[in-house]
């Protein structure tokens, strides 16, 4: 929860002004104490309306060291759940690159460039979102004692949309105690480039991939489910995976969660993946939903992989238990909370 990728950003978020007008319906901090990190923002530009704009933005530097393709389907995968996760609809969105990159006369870097813009241009074409602006950096390196120092391969997707009725809109902290907790989305062995690798110093070669036809399918469904009231709250599974999610959503409510990871998988689908792979993996085109009406969730997913994984709780304990319904988590929220606040609270 600590980790830099991964820590709160409030103190930079306080510095800019997110309140324009009044028009703030979704902020980018969230729950209970207004310190929860929410997927997307929404505003809305005419008062009078119930319409709204939303925008979210998809980034990871670390799968571009593996391959900066699977960087770049990543991360518009991210951007678009993130619209999803907030009651956005991705049809109708439409999205934005920003490369910053190295100096593209050189084969390595040209060639990374070459990958990624492929996989723009593969995934944003079945996801039907168009690329309607965009901005590169190139040649940010330099030359020092003999070495080039060159900035890793970097691609920011930034996604826009229009939400009909923003009264609808979805916020990522847990709701309220006995709530039904659900994986939606298939986890698999992906901890290349996971913040969970970064943090034991590794980096690994199994990078997250995207199936755009897959993810179309899900975030539809998904957001079908949030029109017909069926979700209480929903937060996407992106660095630190599905428990750095369930973490914030837990703490942003306050609100504990039991979770049991025996639930999560079929073996004859995915295959038992250790815990630590459940945990941390960064799988693409997940979330994590608190239900509000579970028959009518069920309904609206009956087509797409999803996993009641637990439950949450009135009390401020945090616990996860492993297939063999051993305790391998057991912690409390506030635990989280002063572990992901920690990292740049003297900035």
């Amino acid at each position: 929860m600590s980790a830099p990728n991964i820590a709160s950003k409030e103190w930079i978020i306080r510095q800019y002004d997110h309140e324009v007008q009044g028009g703030s319906v979704l902020k980018p901090l969230q729950g209970v104490e207004n310190d929860g990190p929410q997927d997307a923002c929404i505003t809305r530009p005419v008062l009078s309306s119930k319409k709204g704009i939303v925008l979210s933005c998809g980034i990871n530097i670390d799968y571009g060291k593996i391959d900066p393709y699977w960087m770049a389907a990543s991360a518009i995968d991210e951007a678009l759940r993130q619209i999803t996760s907030v009651g956005g609809n991705v049809q109708g969105t439409a999205i934005l690159d920003n490369f910053c990159w190295g100096n593209t006369d050189k084969p390595d870097r040209l060639g990374a460039l070459v990958r990624a813009s492929r996989a723009c241009y593969d995934i944003a074409y079945v996801y039907g979102v168009p690329f309607i602006s965009g901005k590169d950096s190139l040649n940010n390196e330099y030359s020092s004692g003999g070495k080039t120092i060159s900035i890793p391969p970097t691609l920011l997707i930034s996604a826009i949309s229009v939400m009909e009725d923003t009264s609808k809109a979805i916020t990522m902290d847990a709701k309220r105690a006995g709530s039904s907790i659900y994986l939606v989305g298939l986890t698999k062995d992906e901890l290349g480039g996971s913040q969970y690798y970064k943090m034991l110093g590794f980096t690994g070669n199994k990078v997250p991939k995207v199936d755009p036809f897959y993810g179309k399918r899900v975030m539809g469904a998904l957001h079908r489910a949030m029109m017909a009231g069926a979700i209480a709250s929903c937060h996407d599974c992106s660095d630190g995976g599905m428990a750095v999610a369930l973490a914030e959503m837990a703490f942003a409510g306050s609100l504990g969660m039991k979770i049991q990871l025996s639930l999560t998988n079929k073996p004859a689908e995915q295959g038992m993946f250790e815990g630590h792979v459940l945990l941390f993996s960064e799988s693409n085109t997940r979330f994590i939903v608190e239900t509000k009406d579970e028959k009518k969730f069920l309904k609206f997913m009956r087509n797409t992989p999803v996993w009641k994984i637990g439950n949450t709780v009135k009390d401020k304990s945090f616990k996860i238990y492993d297939h063999k319904n051993k305790l391998i988590v057991s912690t409390d929220i506030e635990a989280l909370r002063s572990s992901w606040k920690k990292t740049f609270k003297d900035i």
